[in-house]
This record gives structure tokens, sequence and C-alpha cells, in this order.
């Protein structure tokens, strides 16, 4: 007899009675899964509360809500693509039933008295129900949902095949042991797990009539809104001003603002079901705190080689940069050559916003290694960006640095290899291609990872692999919102700079409708006669039938009518020499208007450049745009970002743009970047390797997530094996949400 509680809900669909290959395949689709588990964990997007009884009389136009009635008679459609229509009555009027396909007869002879239950709408003045969701005798109301989810669907999936697995799947959930601490569960007065489940799951379970009553109700109705024009602060500039002189900029600054629209929200959940959605949430948030905590504790036991140095090529460095380290580059660094003292692999994330020097922190890093008597490496995304670290660190190292990309073929390569295996190159910069197989080290000692938010927490692991004891860094531009750094970088450690380095201008940032483009030209006019460089960001390559964007080739052809051969254009399609060749010329200044897409986002360098305007900035991301401002603002000019939106726009999108205007923090703008737009892709790509959420929301659920952090570490102290009776339920609790790497690492002790 197999006594495992979680067999029965990780069988496959197909294993429920009445479910078979295609209704599964469909609800497959739906929750994201072929299991019983998953159809578990596929919650209901709102509620419908059939309990409203109005008359047909009083029956609200657009709600939902059930009529008990009378047949009248049967209008059958003369015209097979008519309706049919059944006419109902009650003692206040008549309503009718429609159907597009009707086989129902039987079920509604006239005279029957019934319960229809549906959505009430109104045509050429009747009071209608299309297609009933459901329809009763009157004298067996218990037929008849009371409290409904509204799970998501897909195309061929009906409600009633999911509320009869979802029946079917809760019948096997069977009680688990409790993996919470009973002081939380009592302080919290959560429900266990099962319980729970069914409470959300199956609400017309739910016995306490008040909490019924107040369940959160959909929002079936559209709401509208009014456009709004951005009120920048200060008076709009002159038109004499010049792009040297100090704010206000050459540009007009927009004036005044619109109402924003208001739209009326769903009912808070009543505090039973917010607790059995909180209990669900959090047992999720534990399972995944308690997996990187363990992952950690891998991380913190794989052996490593301590590395230390006597600083003299640290120095030679910073004497030919030219300052000094910030206060957090220097806190930053001293995290670093900790870990790299330490018997212990290093496995560090070094998180920084644009511009505060963390290739600075990076190199110094390497530098160590080299001191030590051993290879750095530093990996970039793209080899735009691998060539742009190569001349910083060239321009600044006292030790030689190579270059190792897809592009470097022939005898180079070979060369390049040969001094990588047998130590004569000791530093190196490039692509992947410097973990490619071919590719051997002599005693590759630190591992530099650039802008990598692809890698899951296995990819990060097996970084340093090249290197029979390799330390890796990890670095980001993009700063991580504090949710994200506990949930999917939870295994590293973290180091954060804050502030710019010295000789960083601030960026006055403002905002600008489409309809105010001749002026923003005007300015620009005005600027480049004045010397200034400018970028111009759009958001396509090309025009496109399907939206209806500012497309870079087009906006290249207006610009060059105007401004001539100081415009150059860059994109993503262009062969890579074409488009460094053109970034190549921007930056020696032959070219002073640089139209872009977001190639230019990271890993280009332009002091010169001054001016960054960005072409329907309601289209991309906080922390994008913060990075596209941060190519400006490199050297000694006034630096200006101009964010173009359509005319109106919606309050999420205002506000995201406001923020951007009023904060250059990066920190900031990633924390508040994540709440505007929930638990997504908050960083533009989802990480390889980690499972999104079912249960929690990070968003709405974040303080339960500083809670299960802390939770997870208790635990792990008291009981690393997780041996106790408490750990063995947190084993539970492992397999239930799926975290294998953690169990695997359990399973090696």
């Amino acid at each position: 007899m197999n006594t495992d509680p979680l067999a029965a809900i990780f069988a496959p669909l197909t294993s429920l009675r009445g479910i078979g290959p295609a209704v599964s395949a469909l609800i497959a689709k739906a929750a994201g899964g072929e299991r019983v588990i998953d159809l578990l964990f596929h919650l209901p997007d709102s509620y419908l509360d059939r309990r409203e009884r109005p008359t047909i009389r009083t029956a609200r136009i657009g709600s939902v809500a059930t009529l008990a009635v009378e047949v009248v008679r049967h209008e059958k459609p003369a015209n097979p693509r008519q309706p049919w229509r059944v006419i109902v009555r009650d003692e206040t009027g008549s309503a009718d039933l429609v159907f597009f396909k009707f086989a129902r007869e039987r079920q509604m002879p006239v005279g029957a008295r019934l319960l229809v239950s549906g959505k009430i709408e109104s045509f050429n003045g009747r009071v209608t129900i299309p297609h009933p969701d459901h329809v009763v005798p009157s004298d067996q109301a218990d037929r008849l949902p009371a409290i409904e989810p509204v799970w998501g669907l897909t195309a061929g999936l009906w409600p009633r095949q999911v509320a009869n697995a979802m029946r079917q799947a809760l019948e096997r959930l069977l009680p688990l042991p409790e993996w919470q601490d009973p002081a939380l569960l009592r302080r919290e007065r959560w429900p266990d797990f099962a319980t729970a489940l069914r409470a959300v799951q199956a609400p017309e379970l739910v016995e306490d009539e008040q909490e019924a009553q107040t369940l959160p109700l959909p929002l079936r109705e559209g709401v509208g809104g009014r456009g709004w024009c951005e009120a920048a602060p200060g008076p709009a500039g002159s038109a004499a001003a010049g792009v040297g002189a100090a704010p206000p900029p050459p540009f007009p600054l927009p004036q005044g603002e619109g109402g924003s629209s208001a739209a009326s929200a769903p009912l808070p959940p009543s505090p039973p079901l917010a607790r059995a959605r909180a209990r669900l949430a959090y047992d999720e948030l534990l399972a995944g705190q308690l997996a990187l905590a363990l992952i950690r504790g891998r991380v913190r036991t794989r052996p490593g080689q301590p590395l230390t140095g006597d600083s003299r090529l640290r120095r030679t460095a910073l004497e030919r940069f030219g300052h000094a380290l910030t206060e957090s580059q220097a806190q930053a660094l001293a995290e670093i050559d900790a870990d790299l003292a330490s018997p212990r692999r290093m496995l560090r994330l070094l998180q920084g916003d644009v511009g505060s020097g963390k290739t600075l922190v990076a190199m110094l890093a390497m530098l160590r290694a080299v001191e030590a008597g051993k290879q750095a490496a530093l990996m970039a995304p793209t080899e735009v960006l691998a060539k742009q670290h190569h001349r910083t660190l060239s321009r600044f190292c006292p030790e030689p640095v190579a270059l190792l990309t897809g592009s470097v073929k022939g005898k180079e390569r070979t060369r390049m290899l040969r001094g990588l295996q047998d130590g004569t190159i000791r530093l190196v910069v490039g692509t992947h291609a410097l973990f490619q197989d071919a590719v051997s080290y002599h005693d590759l000692a630190l591992a530099v990872i650039d802008e990598q938010h692809r890698f899951g927490v296995d990819q990060r692991l097996s970084l340093g692999d090249k290197g029979a004891l390799t330390d890796v860094l990890v670095m980001t531009a993009t700063p991580i919102p504090r949710t994200l750094l506990l949930t999917q970088w939870g295994e590293m450690d973290v180091s954060r700079l804050t502030g710019k380095p010295a000789g960083r201008q601030p960026i006055r940032t403002t905002l600008h409708s489409v309809g105010t483009m001749p002026d923003v030209l005007d300015g620009i006019a005005r600027a480049l006669d004045g010397g200034a460089q400018v970028y111009w960001v759009c958001p396509l390559v090309a025009e496109s039938e399907a939206l209806d964007l500012a497309a870079a080739e087009d906006r290249y052809a207006a610009l060059r009518m105007r401004f001539g051969d100081r415009v150059g254009l860059v994109h993503g399609q262009q062969p890579p020499e074409i488009r460094d060749a053109e970034l190549a010329r921007f930056a020696r200044g032959e070219i002073r208007l640089l139209v872009a897409t977001t190639v230019v986002e990271v890993g280009v360098d332009v002091p010169s450049a001054s001016i960054m305007v960005i072409e329907h900035a309601e289209r991309f991301g906080l922390a994008q745009l913060h990075q596209l401002r941060g190519r400006v603002g490199r050297g000694a000019a006034a630096s200006f970002c101009l964010l173009v939106h359509e005319d109106w726009l919606p309050e999420t999108a205002r506000r995201r743009l406001l923020l951007l205007r009023d904060t250059e923090d990066g920190f900031v703008i990633a924390d508040e970047d994540f709440r505007l737009r929930g638990g997504g892709d908050a960083l533009g790509t989802r990480q390889a390797g980690l499972p999104r959420f079912r249960l929690a929301d990070p968003v709405e659920h974040e303080p339960l997530l500083a809670i299960a952090h802390r939770d997870a570490q208790v635990l792990l102290a008291r009981d690393p094996k997780l041996a106790s009776e408490r750990g063995r339920s947190a084993r539970v609790l492992l397999r239930l949400f799926e975290r294998h790497a953690a169990m695997k690492t359990l399973a090696a002790g």
C-alpha cells in the first residue's frame, strides 16, 4: 500500500474520472501542467456570487444574478443563424433566455419553474440572459453553486470541466504533516495547508456564512479613463538657452496635467479567505527560501583557494584611474577581498546603478587574482560590451588584457587559446566563448560574469567549473528589487554600489507628449548647433503594420532630412561590423545625432553625449529606461533625458514615467518597477531554471517573504539536515513545491 501522501496528487490528470486525453490536454494548457497537483495549484482568478436573487424588474444590467422564473413559451428561429429564445417571467415582468445552439427543450418545458443564473443583459429594451451558466428546477436549488470560482481557461475548455476535475482533485488531497512554526500559525490564525487549499478552490464548502458574503467578486465591466499631460516642475526654458547652460534646458517643457482615471476595485477578501490565501502563499515562499538556503549552504562548503596579493598592480591601476574609490566601492571591494582570501569559493553578486563603477571594482578583484599568480576572466553577454570592457581594462590595467570573442579566428585564436592554457595570458575579457569546451585555462581563479540575467541558480553554480577552485563574481547594472534578491538570487552573497563616482553629472529628465514633437525637434536643433551629441532611441527597427510606433529607420530618414549627415543609425539587425563602425564614428564625434534601438542600452560609453531622447517611452520598462538614460551624464556637460510619450497614458504608465522623472536612484526605481509591473519579469527576462510562483504574489505577499526568509534561516540553523519532526515535514514541503536542487543537496548530505 502506498503511504506517500503526495502520490495521489502527483498522478496524471487522466487518472481522474471522466478526464480523457483531450480534456486533460486542455486543462494542462490552462493550469500549466499535466498532473493533479498542477490543477490544485491553478487558483481562481475571481469568484461569482450567485446568491443574489433579484426579480426581473430589479435585476441590474451587467451583473451576475439568479432569477426564479416560469417558462412562458419558446420562440424557435426561422433562420438558423438567429438565436432560440425561451421567454420566462416572474411576478414583475418577463425576460429572454437566448441560445445560439439549443438542445435543451426537455429541460425547459412550458410551465416549468426554474432557477436561471447568468449575466443580465439588455437587448431592444428587454432583459436577456445569453447562454445561462446554470438552469436547474426550482426545487433542486442545491444543484446551483452559491459561490463559484472563476479559473483561467483556454479555448475549448469549459468551466464545468474544470470544476468536475477540481472536485476530484480535492478529494485526493490528504492531510499533510505541519511544516509551519506553531507560534506563527497561532498568531496568523492560519488553517492547515489542505484546509486552506479547499477554502480557496471550493468556497461553496465554506461553512462561515459571514465569510461567504464577503468573498472577492470579479470586476466584469471595463473602466474608463482620461488622457493626461505630464506637468514638469518649473517654467519652460527660453528659446535662447544653450546646451551648456544651467537648467532650464534648451527644450520646451510641457505644461499642465489632466485628470487621471480612478478604477473601482473588487471587494477585498474576507479575513478567513484572506488567511487561507496567505497560508498558501507563505507555504510556497517558505519552500523557496528553504531551497535557496540549502543551496547557499552547499555553496559555502565548496572548497576554494585563498587569494591574497601585495596590491602593487591595484595601486598602479588606481593611479591611472585618477580618482579615489567611493565609499560603497571600497566596501564592496573589501567584501570581495574577504571572499577571495577565504578557503571557500566565492559566489557573490555585485549590483550597482548605471555608472556606479562596477567595472573598476571587478578589475581590482581580477588584479588580486593576478597578484596571487592566477588567471581571471570577465565574460560579457555581447561582443559590443566585451569590447567596451576590454578598452576600459586595457586603459587602466598594468597587466596586458586579452580579448576573446566569436569573431577572433585563425592564428590569433590559436595563439590566445595557447596563452590561456599555458598561463602566459593572465587577464582575458570575452563573450560566452570564454567558457566553451575548446577553451582551457592554466589556473583560472576568478570568473566575473556581467549582465547574465538569464542564468538561473544551477547555471550560476557551474560558471566556475573552468577552474578547479574558481571564485565567481556576477555583476549587474540593473538594480535588482529586494524581493527578487530574496527569491531568485538568494543563494548568493550580495554587494551593492550606491552613488556615483567622481565626474558623473546629474541628468535632468523631462516628459513630452508626441504632440509637442516640433518643439522637441527645435530644441534638438539648438543643442546640435551648440555642439551637443544626442542619442535618439526608438522601440522598433522598421515600420510595423501591427504596431503604431516610431521606427528607427523612419526616424533616421526624417532626422537626416533636417540635420543632414550629422545623423547616424544603429540597430540590432545591422551586421556587427557596420554597427560597430557607426558607434565608433559617434564616439569620435563624426556623428552628432545617433538614432538607435536599445542596442545602446549597455556597453556604449561616449562621455561627450549629453542628451538622450526616447520615443514611446511608455513602451519600455522602467529599468530599461533607466539604463538608457545612463548613456548620458558621463562627461562634463549638463545632461538631459527627454521621454516622449503618447498624448494619452494609462495611470500605471503615467506613474512609471513620473517616477523616472523624479529620481535617478536605480534601486528605488527597481523596487517601484517591480511593484507596478507585478511579479513578472521585472528584469526583462525570466531566469532559467527557476519556477514561477503559483500560489504567491511576490508583490502582494512581500511582507510574508521577509518572514519566510528569517524562518528558513532559523529552521536550518537549528536543524541543518532537516531531521527533526518539523524538519521532516519541511522535506514534504520541498517535495510539494518541487524544489529539486534543494532535495539533491539534502540527499547528498
